[in-house]
């Protein structure tokens, strides 16, 4: 029987529930990253209007609320799935970029708006400067036009393995 991955391999935990992101800009719950190798951060989103196009920032911080805050400068790659409709036929695509905090205009093509995404940002605890243990991704308002998106934290390589329901809440 093979060994189940949620508590051996990754954790999961939400950046934010899915919402319209037109509504307001979207700010990204913090994930401690002290107990994990590092995170996959997934954009999922619906298609929504041209010129809509998401800006997503990565940043740091010093505590779990309050503390001191910066952007990291660490995307250098991530991966994208864009397609009009996601229908599981897509391959990923590797997008590289200067190191940033930004991602604008996910994919590249000035038509992210316009298509549902699955977007992954991967970033390694060590990237994180010194004093800082907590990430967060923050999705600015998209604009005026319904685009919905949500923002998963899936945590990889746990410093211990546990059930998971002995898991360490990754937002403590």
């Amino acid at each position: 029987m093979a060994q189940e991955g949620l508590g051996r391999l990754f954790d999961l935990s939400i950046g934010f529930a899915p919402v319209d992101m037109q509504t307001a800009a979207n700010t990204g719950k913090r994930i401690n990253l002290r107990m994990y190798g590092g995170i996959e951060i997934v954009l999922f989103k619906g298609a929504g209007t041209a010129g809509d196009d998401p800006v997503l920032t990565l940043k740091q911080h010093t505590a779990s609320s309050s503390g001191t805050t910066a952007n990291l400068a660490s995307i250098d790659h991530y991966y994208v799935k864009s397609e009009q409709t996601l229908d599981g036929d897509e391959t990923w695509a590797r997008i590289a970029q200067a190191a940033a905090a930004t991602i604008t205009d996910p994919g590249g093509a000035g038509t992210s708006a316009e298509e549902q995404q699955i977007v992954v940002i991967p970033v390694n605890a060590t990237s994180l400067a010194d004093g800082y243990d907590y990430i967060s991704l923050d999705v600015a308002d998209v604009g005026g036009n319904a685009q919905l998106g949500c923002v998963l934290y899936v945590a990889r390589d746990l410093a211990a393995e546990r059930a998971p329901a002995n898991l360490v809440a990754p937002l403590s």
